[in-house]
């Protein structure tokens, strides 16, 4: 039953970080990651798939072996953050969700900051 209930939101979550790659405010890399933390404890099949892929394997490799971030990652995820409390404002967002934007949204942009880069590439 739970290897099921994580499949289901490991779909779910892949569903939503897919959709983030091309709707510039929805965060893919949470996402992808949660993806992979679940299929790992549903199915093997669909880890290794994430992992083996072209553009989640590196961030997904760089995050389960190192808990690192790349710091291109981290530039999108700022400004990501920078964007939406941007457009909360210019929207006329009610102000108790622009409080809790700004209270929740600098916490999580120093969290993402201070991750390490990981590994870096050989100068060739």
């Amino acid at each position: 039953m739970f290897r099921t209930l994580w499949l289901i939101i490991g779909l779910i979550s892949l569903a939503l970080g897919i959709a983030g790659v091309v709707l510039p405010l929805l965060p893919t890399t949470p996402f992808v990651l949660l993806s992979a933390y679940c299929f790992a404890r549903s199915s093997p099949r669909l880890h290794d798939w994430l992992l083996n892929h072209r553009v989640f394997g590196p961030l997904i490799s760089n995050w389960e072996q190192h808990r690192a971030v790349s710091p291109r990652a981290k530039v999108l995820a700022v400004l990501s953050m920078a964007a939406v409390v941007g457009i909360s404002v210019a929207v006329g967002a009610p102000e108790r969700v622009i409080i809790i934007q700004a209270v929740i949204l600098p916490f999580t942009c120093l969290f993402i900051i201070t991750r390490p880069n990981g590994p870096q590439d050989p100068i060739s």
